[in-house]
């Protein structure tokens, strides 16, 4: 009986239904058992409904070395597509754990690495959802290959589209350098874990004895180690995360972020006058600063739980997009100490890459001091801040709330290292170091020669604060470019990014510099 174009049809379906079925019932249940979602599931999640595109189903592996050759692996372990965000291109990947645990090799490299060449050329995020037990073995070197030609890509495309990676369930070994070189690492509480070498491993090589949670999970990298960047409770909530993330990012490096209906609030704000308290030792919370700045509900925390004495986020002001970098004196009275400088450096470059404003609340004492934080490097991590702000063109905005001190002013977007536009509130206080530490160091002979030295103290600190500790003296030399009404922030913001719309600055041709890393 002759075939016809039908019977090809349906066979043609009956394989994509074996490849969307990937390992089989039985290693589906597994996956939910551990209350994991499989990968075509949390593809469905994550993009807008109807809109995904599979590309390359049918690739399948061709190693026939330690009983591979008679093992099918549907898709190779790894679903790779696009589809629509918010209505916007995305392409992704999802790896597929119930096809050899997810196991990276060849041809499942190749996928990948097509799926984000495709994204780079025409200009869209990526997103990789990882759920893998690392590089298959079987396949010896081709897999490490495979993790090499992933690296090249997520370095070359790093500022070209954004790149997000979410952790979905072991992340180990050589894997987890594709998503350390992404803008952007989601996890999910208890089922994810990232780490170089597992539990048992280090027990072996170092005696010590830890849980995969607790040397690798989503608390550990939120707070610890600061190599993730969101953390959620489930699958779901990491996913609707992404997608909110994205709502702020413009899809390339040659776009502006995406704006939206401005809202019609009055912008002058009241409540910001007693916002910051005037007594410049008691701490408080700058998200309330922010939330009286930004429009409603629109700040988007990024690592709020890592270096918690810095603040970074995305927002909008009147509908358009900013990055927002603040102290946090809350925390180790807003000093900078070695995370926090990473921490702000890195979102700082982000924005600079992708044509975000960034704006910057300062209010800080100086760099932290202690023997462990030299012997760190803070000297190395500190300069990192500096080097991000000088080397950023996008518009630049600081605003002084209270106190800014020392070098710390100078690395907190000062207007000598770049800044457009620097607005002072009249409480703030500019100066080399706080009125105390320098009429100590002044009036030193004077203070301990007097009859009464603690009343000498404290009227040189009263004279220095009224001399130097102030905004006018920077405002003077041009250093501040107006000192504002604390209520009138936001307008004098929406002022600012309106008149710095179409800027445009040139750095001096080169290759690319040399932060210090």
């Amino acid at each position: 009986m002759m075939t016809d174009i039908y019977d090809k049809i349906n066979e043609l379906y009956d394989r994509r239904r074996e490849i969307e079925m990937g390992g089989g019932d039985d290693k589906i249940e597994k996956q939910h058992e551990k209350g994991k979602l499989t990968a075509r599931e949390r593809i469905d999640l994550l993009v807008d409904e109807g809109t995904f595109v599979e590309l390359n189903p049918f690739i399948e592996h061709r190693c026939t070395d330690f009983g591979l050759a008679n093992k099918k692996g549907p898709g190779d372990g790894v679903v790779t597509g696009y589809g629509k965000i918010n209505g916007r291109r995305v392409y992704l990947f999802s790896q597929d754990f119930t096809v050899f645990g997810g196991a990276l090799g060849e041809m499942h490299a190749k996928k990948i690495a097509n799926v984000m060449d495709l994204a780079a050329k025409t200009g869209a995020p990526v997103i990789g959802l990882n759920d893998s037990g690392g590089a298959r073995i079987q396949e010896g070197v081709l897999s490490l290959d495979g993790y090499g030609h992933i690296f090249y890509r997520n370095a070359i495309y790093s500022g070209v589209i954004p790149q997000i990676s979410v952790i979905m369930g072991p992340c180990a070994g050589g894997a987890v350098y594709s998503p350390a070189i992404t803008d952007f690492v989601f996890m999910v509480e208890k089922t994810s874990q990232m780490f170089i070498t597992g539990p048992k491993v280090i027990e072996t090589v170092t005696g010590e004895k830890i849980s995969a949670e607790d040397l690798g999970g989503a608390r550990v990298h939120n707070t610890i180690s600061g190599n993730a960047h969101f953390s959620g409770k489930s699958e779901e909530e990491v996913l609707m995360q992404v997608r909110k993330l994205l709502s702020y990012l413009p899809q390339n490096n040659r776009e502006k972020p995406p704006a939206v209906a401005a809202p019609n609030d009055d912008d002058y704000r009241p409540d910001l006058a007693d916002a910051v308290p005037f007594d410049a030792v008691r701490p408080y919370d700058v998200r309330k600063v922010i939330e009286q700045v930004v429009d409603a509900d629109s700040f988007m925390e990024v690592q709020k739980d890592f270096a918690k004495n810095i603040v970074i986020g995305f927002a909008r002001i009147k509908g358009e997009v900013v990055g927002l970098v603040c102290n946090q004196p809350k925390f180790m009275a807003g000093g900078l100490d070695i995370d926090s400088s990473d921490k702000a450096a890195r979102f700082i470059r982000f924005c600079d890459s992708f044509n975000i404003p960034i704006i910057t609340f300062e209010d800080v004492t100086g760099f932290f001091p202690g023997v462990k934080q030299e012997h760190g490097g803070i000297i190395r991590h500190g300069a990192k801040i500096l080097y991000a702000y000088s080397e950023a063109t996008v518009p630049k905005i600081t605003v002084i709330l209270r106190k800014a001190y020392g070098g710390a002013y100078v690395a907190l977007n000062s207007k000598s290292i770049g800044a457009d536009v620097v607005y002072a509130w009249p409480n703030a206080e500019v100066a080399v170091m706080g009125p105390e530490g320098a009429a100590n160091i002044i009036f030193a002979q004077e203070i301990a020669n007097s009859p009464d030295p603690q009343a000498t103290r404290a009227q040189k600190i009263a004279e220095y604060r009224q001399k130097f500790a102030n905004p006018y003296v920077a405002a003077k030399y041009g250093m501040i470019d107006d000192v504002i009404d604390p209520r009138e922030t936001r307008i004098k913001l929406i002022q600012a990014l309106d008149m710095l719309r179409d800027k445009h600055e040139e750095r001096p041709k080169k290759k690319h510099g040399n932060i210090p890393l």
